[in-house]
């Protein structure tokens, strides 16, 4: 049937490329609304999917197990709150008054087999009885649930190198009474968040959320360690840290390197690093080796907009010649050891309305790995950049928000937020993979992985679906077609 389907669409649609000279295809309808009598349906099927994978992790229990704040459940328990923010995300819910929508919806709540959901005030007075350790009991419920999804994967998953990354984003508020928020260096009131990520799922393990004034890095020497142990305790053998110059933490260098983790941080360009790099003999720098790119069909470069408005204003133009390599030992003043510093020097054409002249720039890397290329440590260090896509993606689906009135609410509502994205992470690892499809299969997986929220609720959640209410079971009817549906029945045979 699904075959089917996709051969219809693509036949309409190679027919509908045609010339057309009666009039525009859109524009001109007419729309006659009557209401289903017997027919129920709702807008977002694929969350029966979600809700099966919920199960699969044994979610719900861990979250129960960990938190103790109801004093009587009245229906609801602690994990019924939890989800019900999660799956408002997942419906594409962007504060918590989008609850309302799917508590007034007969046939979403038939088909999660409920008889109803928390409301937004209700959503919101359960994070504030949260402090920083029922936050800390959630995220470690919700990662040992994650542990359940990574023990399902092949040996291959766990034979690559686990990279953990850390940064931080300011995270804006107009409110003026939202406790432990703080003014940032650039004049924004909000709050800092701290997120630590696995980069090779792109899965969020831990947040953490300080003023807006402190220091990135702060808070981030622990939560490293506990992700480090997780990824160790559920099969990851290598580990390696990255970020940049902030989370450079030289007091933990020697302790880290004892315990067997890798690192590769960016390192701030000082005086003497600098001279350092300077004075090293020309002979011992190499052009950077770039990652090859893929070969494509070779086309015009179209004009330069940008460069002709800064010709025209007469603007400062950097722009990087070659970049070349080096490398050395270097001992930093927390240290008792010596570590690996590699070198970029970026040469540099600088024109502007009355200059036009050279110079280099240096930029630092650190690292305890003596076995890595000079090339390989740098690429490290700029695939670590990707975190902030994902930092992009929370921020959109509104995971990154302060809907609540103080910290560690707030806090607790972006905990509960993020395991939307996270539960999308689920779904693409526990896709099954087949020895006859291996290839197509592995591809699917990686695109789940990488697939941006927006992308996955219209494709993955957002698809109608008819409720079927029956003696024994809720039946869910697919009532539309659409390219990612074979990839859904085949996660739902295998949950």
């Amino acid at each position: 049937m699904l075959a089917r389907e996709a051969r219809h669409i693509s036949r309409r649609l190679r027919g509908a490329v045609a010339v057309n000279k009666k009039s525009p295809v859109l524009g001109r309808q007419g729309a006659v609304y009557e209401l289903a009598e017997r027919s129920r349906a709702i807008s977002h099927g694929g969350i029966g999917v979600v809700a099966c994978v919920v199960s699969r992790a044994r979610l719900a229990g861990e979250i129960d197990s960990s938190l103790d704040l109801l004093s009587s459940h009245r229906p609801y328990f602690e994990s019924d709150h939890v989800l019900n923010v999660a799956y408002n995300a997942l419906c594409g819910g962007t504060r918590l008054d989008d609850i309302e929508s799917r508590r007034n919806d007969a046939v979403f709540l038939d088909a999660l087999g409920v008889d109803s959901l928390p409301d937004p005030t209700t959503a919101g007075d359960f994070c504030r009885r949260f402090d920083a350790s029922s936050v800390s009991a959630l995220q470690d419920a919700i990662n040992r649930a994650r542990s359940r999804i990574w023990s399902a994967q092949p040996a291959t998953f766990f034979s690559e190198t686990a990279r953990i990354d850390a940064d931080a984003s300011i995270i804006p508020t107009t409110g003026g009474t939202k406790e432990g928020m703080d003014i940032s260096y650039s004049g924004i009131w909000g709050y800092s968040a701290l997120l630590v990520n696995l980069a090779n799922t792109k899965e969020p393990l831990f947040l953490d959320l300080h003023g807006a004034n402190r220091p990135s890095h702060e808070g981030v020497v622990p939560l490293y360690d506990k992700a480090t142990e997780l990824c160790r305790r559920a099969g990851f053998s290598d580990i390696l840290l990255r970020g940049d110059t902030d989370f450079s933490l030289t007091a933990e260098f020697d302790r880290w390197s004892d315990d067997g983790v890798r690192f590769v941080f960016g390192y701030d360009a000082k005086a003497n690093l600098v001279d350092l790099a300077a004075d090293r003999p020309e002979d011992l720098y190499h052009g950077l080796v770039k990652r090859a790119e893929e070969a494509t069909k070779p086309r015009r470069k179209p004009a330069g907009v940008k460069d002709t408005v800064v010709a025209i204003r007469g603007f400062k133009n950097i722009r990087t010649v070659a970049e070349d390599v080096t490398e050395f030992s270097y001992r930093p003043g927390n240290c008792e050891r010596n570590y690996r510093v590699v070198a970029l020097r970026k040469d540099l054409n600088i024109s502007g309305a009355a200059a036009l002249f050279a110079t280099f720039r240096y930029f630092f890397y650190i690292t305890n790995d003596w076995d890595l290329s000079p090339d390989e440590v740098i690429a490290e260090a700029r695939h670590r950049c990707d975190q902030e896509n994902l930092i992009a993606q929370l921020k959109d689906m509104r995971a990154l928000h302060a809907p609540v009135n103080s910290l560690d609410a707030n806090l607790a509502y972006m905990t509960m937020a993020s395991l939307a994205w996270s539960l999308k992470a689920w779904c693409a690892l526990l896709l099954p993979v087949t020895p006859r499809w291996r290839e197509d299969h592995l591809a699917e997986r990686r695109q789940l992985l990488k697939m941006e929220f927006r992308t996955f609720l219209n494709s993955f959640v957002a698809v109608p679906c008819q409720i079927v209410r029956t003696a024994r079971r809720i039946r869910w009817r697919i009532l539309a077609w659409n390219p990612w549906l074979p990839v859904m029945f085949r996660l739902a045979d295998r949950l």
